[in-house]
């Protein structure tokens, strides 16, 4: 198909510009992700208390896949009870990720004011070791990885 340059006919360059913006909102929408990328590391018990809710056990969801949130993400405590889709997308070691494994996760704490000593410090989310091991290989020595997640 031969496309002819638009002269000075205002009808030809209103389609052409209709046709670019349609190329360009379709590829926006077709977007594969719209997810962040960030850091995760891991903590152990005990979770409780915690910053979302003091020391109701039952804020825990029954799978204990559940984090502490960062500063990236607190929102000075808005984020207490949000949930991400939260997927390994690379660590420093090779194989440390579980490939093709998304869980969903719960926001249960602040991840300066948690109870237990992380992994490592100053990542976008800590997640608690069942969550930690649903998403990296139990095997990898690493501390923290690269996670793309996305909000509920």
């Amino acid at each position: 198909m031969f496309i002819s340059r638009p002269q000075n006919n205002p009808l030809q360059w209103r389609r052409l510009w209709f046709f670019l913006f349609l190329f360009l909102f379709l590829s926006h929408l077709l977007h594969f992700s719209h997810a962040d990328l960030g850091t995760a590391s891991r903590y152990p018990p005990p979770y409780s208390p915690t910053e979302c809710f003091g020391g109701d056990l039952t804020q825990f969801p029954t799978s204990n896949l559940f984090a502490a949130a960062g500063d990236g993400v607190w929102e000075n405590g808005a984020a207490c009870g949000r949930q991400y889709f939260v997927r390994c997308f690379s660590a420093s070691e090779p194989e440390a990720c579980v490939p093709d494994q998304t869980i969903q996760i719960t926001i249960v704490d602040y991840a300066p004011s948690i109870v237990s000593v992380p992994t490592a410090t100053g990542t976008t989310m800590i997640l608690s070791t069942t969550a930690y091991n649903s998403i990296v290989n139990t095997s990898a020595t690493v501390n923290f990885v690269t996670v793309e997640f996305l909000q509920v």
